[in-house]
């Protein structure tokens, strides 16, 4: 264990190692912020990984003392969690955004949505390519239209509209996810799909969700799929109620990993109806829902209405991290 403090409050990194199934759950006073984010659940991180184990690490630490300063300084949940997965788009340790995996074309399509509690409004894109933050365009299509997700060129279209920030091909393109792609090209079968092994994930996918001081819940994820997926495939990420989803009378979650198996499942959604219908607590919902996925399907991080924390995934590994108001932040990478 490593710790390193930072004002205003302690933070603690972590890192776990032979889990197959892993729980956490953070009880916060009610009445007060409460925050989660993650970098995608992830295959093992084998030696060669320590120097990228550590960055991210320290990247996740970074946003979680952002996100810790604003809440505090009494910032929304909907503020909050698109400025964490806007940083985490801009890093290009992180599959979103810069640094996105590439489809089986070599080109990069990203999704994303937001959504807020209060009022179950929400916003999605997918299968963009020039935007260089996703999840901000996601929130424009909820503040600015009557829609909920819109997709390829017609998202380019209302990006254009909406003059936001735009970046060529060679922005989000690395040389560890072109070298990825190589790799999978020449392990594709005759009908062009690639053979994943347990090393070539993480799945991707970053996520943020926050309770602020007026109670208020959001969600937010973004993600630039699975690698040498079919160009046009949507995953979970952009659905909402599969991959994100906000409520403030349950709680608010964003999801990662394999999308195909949470659209099935609505994840997010049946996270919040667990709470709903059978009156359970937050963590006893997400582990129910978790407990239908395959193995090794991905995770979700979840705050509820009263500030509770949890974090569930069944994958080697997850990069999470959370905070709750008096309560010691965690930065974690289990494996």
């Amino acid at each position: 264990m490593r710790s390193q403090a930072w004002c205003p409050v302690l933070v603690s990194i972590v890192v776990l190692y032979g889990s197959q199934c892993m729980t956490e759950t953070l009880q916060a006073e009610e009445g007060r912020w409460a925050v989660a984010i993650h970098g995608g659940a992830m295959g093992r991180l084998g030696p060669d990984g320590q120097q990228r184990r550590a960055q991210m690490e320290a990247s996740l630490e970074r946003v979680l003392q952002k996100a810790v300063a604003e809440l505090t300084a009494g910032a929304s949940s909907l503020d909050v969690v698109e400025m964490v997965v806007k940083a985490l788009e801009d890093d290009p340790l992180f599959n979103a955004g810069r640094g996105a995996v590439l489809n089986a074309d070599g080109h990069h399509e990203l999704d994303a949505s937001i959504m807020e509690g209060r009022n179950l409004r929400c916003g999605a894109v997918a299968a963009v390519r020039t935007v260089k933050n996703p999840i901000s365009l996601a929130r424009l299509v909820m503040e600015k239209t009557q829609h909920v997700l819109l997709v390829a060129e017609g998202a380019e279209a209302f990006a254009e509209q909406m003059q936001v920030a735009r970046a060529e091909p060679e922005y989000f393109r690395t040389p560890e996810r072109v070298s990825e792609w190589e790799r999978l090209r020449s392990r594709q079968s005759p009908d062009g799909q690639a053979f994943l092994r347990e090393s070539d994930l993480p799945f991707g996918t970053v996520g943020c969700v926050a309770r602020d001081r007026s109670g208020n819940l959001a969600a937010a994820t973004s993600t630039g799929g699975i690698a040498f997926k079919k160009f046009g495939r949507v995953g979970d990420s952009p659905i909402i109620g599969a991959g994100t989803y906000a409520d403030n009378q349950t709680c608010a979650v964003s999801c990662t990993g394999r999308g195909e198996e949470f659209i099935r499942r609505a994840v997010a959604f049946q996270v919040a109806l667990q709470m709903r219908l059978r009156d359970v607590p937050l963590d006893q919902a997400a582990q129910a829902v978790l407990d239908q996925l395959p193995p090794a399907s991905g995770g979700l991080i979840a705050v509820d209405h009263r500030g509770n924390v949890v974090v569930r995934f069944n994958t080697p590994a997850m990069a999470r991290a959370w905070a709750a108001e008096g309560q010691p932040p965690m930065v974690v990478l289990g494996q």
